[in-house]
């Protein structure tokens, strides 16, 4: 049994990685690079930019852990970010159905979009069910600990964006008139998968203590948060200065990349003490 749990990615968990990777590279180009040309470039014209741009920045934070599944050995160190996808992809096929209607048949952006979120979903979920009895739960011998007050905070704030994320793919007639930025019923559920995806990470960082399993998930994810802060500043014009969710959606993203790069400051010491500990003995 032992041998069943070595901690290695599996080929298939890599052949997903690489089959995904270049459809998320060229959405991320369309959608961050030119935002206004969503009509004439993809599955279906967004608008406004801000809604473009925050989707790609969601494709780039997945370019980055993909790759990384492609380049690391370990599969403790990406199980994290798994179900985070399913679900993202499962909501997005869900939200495709719902509103068909807005989209342009026939465009090769629509096929990709179509076959990549009605597929997917369960294709990550078999490969994950494949992958998963890899982990034997053991931290590497270098590896450092998440304190638990920290892991419980990380879980409260991804039980908070999970039930924004909720409301907005089962309500979005009540987040229309909240959000800091117009949003169609359609983008409204996008965007409610986007925030499925950092609320389920949380979920995830909670309940696994090992700094080994956090690190490449936090790093995909505050590469995304800097792109969408990015482009709220390209993209300042779409938001309503006097809605408060303009300040909270910029302010609550900067507070959670802010406290990344504390909590991989502080625990990477940690982490560096551990082998420094391990050289002397």
């Amino acid at each position: 049994m032992e041998s069943n749990r070595n901690d290695r990615i599996l080929p298939e968990s890599r052949w997903l990685a690489a089959l995904v990777i270049p459809f998320l590279a060229a959405a991320f180009g369309i959608l961050y690079v030119f935002p206004q040309e969503t009509g004439r470039l993809f599955a279906w014209k967004i608008q406004p930019s801000m809604s473009a741009m925050m989707l790609g920045a969601a494709y780039a934070g997945g370019i980055y852990f993909f790759t990384a599944v492609l380049m690391t050995n370990r599969w403790h160190q990406v199980k994290v970010g798994f179900w985070p996808v399913i679900t993202f992809a499962s909501l997005l096929g869900i939200a495709t159905i719902l509103h068909w209607d807005r989209f342009t048949p026939g465009h090769i952006s629509f096929y990709a979009w179509a076959g990549l979120y009605f597929t997917a979903p369960f294709i990550v979920l078999v490969v994950w069910f494949r992958n998963r009895p890899q982990d034997s739960g053991q931290p590497e011998l270098s590896d450092a600990a998440v304190p638990r007050p920290v892991r419980w905070v990380i879980g409260i704030i991804g039980l908070i964006t999970l039930g924004v994320s909720l409301f907005l793919f089962l309500l979005p007639a009540l987040m229309i008139n909240l959000w800091p930025w117009t949003l169609s019923p359609l983008t409204a559920r996008v965007v409610g998968a986007m925030f499925a995806l950092p609320g389920l990470v949380g979920l995830g960082l909670a309940a696994d203590s090992r700094w080994s399993s956090a690190q490449i998930i936090l790093q995909a994810q505050s590469f995304s948060i800097v792109l969408i802060l990015g482009a709220a500043a390209r993209s300042r014009a779409d938001f309503d200065p006097a809605n408060p969710g303009t300040w909270l959606f910029v302010g609550g993203l900067a507070a959670m990349l802010a406290g990344t790069l504390i909590l991989y400051g502080f625990v990477d010491a940690q982490r560096r003490r551990q082998v420094q500990l391990l050289k002397t003995a």
